[in-house]
C-alpha cells in the first residue's frame, strides 16, 4: 500500500477506530499491557497535522471503538436482568458509551486546537498530562465512571508502582508518556533523538520499577484467617422470596464449617436479599454461634423497608459486635435515578430490584473484623480511590464486597477485579474481596492476588490477610498531587502550543 493511501483522510480515520477497539485487550481479563503504549501512538499519528475538528473526528473513533468493546456489557445488565427490551437496553448503553466517547474526542480538538505542533512538546508535555486529567475528571463529573481509566491496564506493569505515589490516574500519565515516548523514536529523524528518547524512556520504566522498593507500611498484628463464601445464586433467582430460605441455606453450608478454621467470614453484596428488620432472629441466633466460636461475619444485606421507601445498600457485622456501614456511592440507574425529575421515565423500561437506594454518610465510623478495623466498599464504590482512601490511617485491611452476577460472563467482573486490585496497591493494604458470582479474590498489599476463586461456582476462597499501618503518598494526599503536576504540564505545553504557532504557520491538511 502506498504512502499515499495510508496518509489518505478516511485511513487515518480507520486506523483511530481500529487501535480504539484493540484498546480493552490491555485490560483484563486479556492484560496485554503493552498495548495501552503502542495503540496511542497511532492516535497520535492520526492527529498531527488535523484540523481541530478532525482530530475531534478521530478522538471519538477511539473512543467508541475502546468504550464500545470494553463497556458493551452496561447492555447485559439493562436487558437481562433490568428486564428492558433490547432496543431500549441498547440505547441506554450506547447513551453511557457516547458520554464516554465525548472525552477522547475533546482531548483531540484541545490537542488540535490549542496544543503544539507535532515533536516533543506536544508528543511528551500536552497529550499525556491532557489524557490523564480527562480521565480524572470522568472519575467525578455527572457522578463519575472512571471505568478503563487507562492505567489499571498497568497493575502487573512496571508502572504500577507509581500508583502508591500518584494514584491511578498518575500511572495513566506514565502510559501515555511512554506512547509520546515511542512517538518521538519512531518520528526522530537523526539517531541523536532516537538515542534521547530510548533513555529518558527507560529512565521513566527504571525509576518507577525502583520506586516500587519502597515500603509505606508496617505490620499492625498477626495475620487474620479469612474466608469468603461465593453462594452464586442465579440472578434471576435472587430476590424471588421463595427462593430466600435456600439462599440462607446455601450461605450456612459454605460458611458453618469454617468455624475454628476462619476468624472473619465474609458474605457479598446483597448476599441477604431481604431487609436486616425481617432477619433479624436469623442473624441473632448467627450471631450467637460467631460469638462462641470467636468469628466475625461482614454480610452484605439491604437495611430499611418498603412501607418508607427509605432503604441503603448495607454491610452488617455480626459476631463480637453489630454495626452497619452503608453503601456512600450508589451507582446511576442502578441503584438509583439521577435528575429523577428529567430521568423518571427510566423506571418505566427498566425494574431493577432495590434500584431507589438511599446514600450512607460520608464519615462513617469503620466495622472491626478479627479485632482490626476494616474500610469497607460496596461494589462500585471500589472505583473510587478518593472514597477508598478515606478509611485510613485507621483502616489496617480492605474489603469489598460485590454482586457482578448482574454482568454475565462478561469483561465486566474481570475489569472490576482489576480496579480493586489497584485500590490495594495506591495504599498499601490488603484486601479481602466476596463477590456472588466471581471473582472472589484475596489480594495483597501489591495488588498481587494471593487466592482467586472461579467464576459461577459455590465455593469458599480461603486466604491470610495482613494487617498494616502506615500512610503510602497517595493515602496520604489523595488526586491532589497528581492532578497539580498534570495541570502543570498541560499548562506548559499549551504555552509552548502558543508559541510555537505563533512562530510558524504549520498547514492542516485534513
Amino acid at each position: 500500500m502506498s504512502v499515499a493511501r495510508l496518509s489518505h483522510p478516511f485511513a487515518a480515520d480507520a486506523a483511530a477506530l481500529v487501535a480504539g477497539a484493540l484498546m480493552p485487550l490491555a485490560f483484563a481479563p486479556f492484560d496485554y499491557w503493552p498495548l495501552a503504549m503502542l495503540l496511542p501512538t497511532i492516535l497520535l499519528w492520526s492527529w498531527d497535522r488535523a484540523s481541530p475538528r478532525r482530530a475531534a473526528w478521530r478522538g471519538g473513533l477511539f473512543g467508541l471503538g475502546m468504550y464500545g468493546f470494553g463497556i458493551y456489557w452496561i447492555y447485559i445488565s439493562l436487558h437481562d436482568f433490568g428486564n428492558a427490551p433490547a432496543l431500549i437496553a441498547a440505547a441506554g448503553a450506547f447513551i453511557i458509551i457516547l458520554a464516554m466517547v465525548l472525552y477522547p474526542a475533546v482531548a483531540g480538538w484541545l490537542l488540535g486546537r490549542w496544543g503544539p505542533p507535532p515533536g516533543p512538546p506536544r508528543w511528551l508535555l500536552a497529550f499525556p498530562a491532557l489524557w490523564a486529567l480527562l480521565d480524572w475528571v470522568r472519575s467525578w463529573l455527572l457522578t463519575g465512571f472512571p471505568w478503563l481509566a487507562v492505567g489499571y491496564s498497568q497493575i502487573d506493569s512496571p508502572l504500577g508502582a507509581l500508583a502508591p505515589y500518584l494514584g491511578v490516574f498518575g500511572v495513566g500519565w506514565a502510559v501515555m508518556l511512554s506512547a509520546g515516548l515511542l512517538s518521538a523514536i519512531v518520528r526522530s529523524r537523526d539517531g541523536f533523538g532516537r538515542v534521547w528518547g530510548f533513555g529518558l524512556l527507560a529512565a521513566l520504566w527504571f525509576g518507577a520499577w525502583s520506586l516500587g522498593a519502597i515500603r509505606w507500611v508496617e505490620p499492625a498484628g498477626p495475620p487474620l484467617r479469612v474466608a469468603l463464601a461465593q453462594g452464586n445464586i442465579d440472578q434471576n433467582l435472587k430476590w424471588q422470596p421463595n427462593h430466600l430460605d435456600e439462599t440462607l441455606e446455601r450461605y450456612l453450608d459454605l460458611s458453618l464449617p469454617e468455624h475454628g478454621r476462619s476468624e472473619v467470614i465474609v458474605w457479598p453484596e446483597t448476599a441477604i436479599p431481604a431487609f436486616y428488620q425481617d432477619l433479624i432472629p436469623f442473624l441473632n441466633t448467627l450471631g450467637e454461634k460467631a460469638r462462641e466460636d470467636r468469628v466475625d461475619y461482614l454480610i452484605g444485606i439491604p437495611t430499611g423497608s418498603w412501607p418508607a421507601r427509605d432503604f441503603r445498600n448495607s454491610v452488617v457485622e455480626v459476631g463480637r459486635d453489630l454495626k452497619f456501614y452503608h453503601k456512600r456511592r450508589l451507582l446511576p440507574f442502578g441503584e438509583y435515578v439521577p435528575l429523577r425529575g428529567l430521568l423518571s421515565f427510566f423506571r418505566h423500561w427498566v425494574t431493577i430490584p432495590m434500584g431507589d437506594f438511599l446514600p450512607g454518610e460520608r464519615d462513617q465510623p469503620l466495622l472491626r473484623a478479627g479485632g482490626q478495623p476494616v474500610g469497607i466498599s460496596i461494589c462500585f464504590e471500589a472505583v473510587f480511590g478518593s472514597d477508598i482512601r478515606l478509611a485510613l490511617p485507621e483502616a489496617t485491611w480492605l474489603v469489598n464486597l460485590s454482586n457482578d452476577a448482574w454482568f454475565k460472563d462478561s469483561l465486566a467482573p474481570h475489569q472490576h477485579l482489576q480496579i480493586a486490585r489497584m485500590r490495594s496497591l495506591e495504599v498499601s493494604r490488603y484486601m479481602a474481596r466476596a463477590t456472588n458470582t466471581g471473582i472472589s479474590a484475596i489480594i495483597d498489599e501489591r495488588g498481587r492476588l494471593l487466592a482467586r476463586g472461579h467464576q459461577f461456582q459455590a465455593e469458599v476462597v480461603r486466604g491470610e490477610i495482613k494487617p498494616l499501618s502506615g500512610l503510602t503518598p497517595y493515602a496520604r494526599f489523595g488526586d491532589g498531587p497528581a492532578v497539580g503536576w498534570l495541570a502543570g504540564l498541560l499548562a506548559l505545553g499549551l504555552w509552548r502550543g502558543g508559541r510555537d504557532r505563533a512562530n510558524r504557520y504549520e498547514p492542516q491538511t485534513d
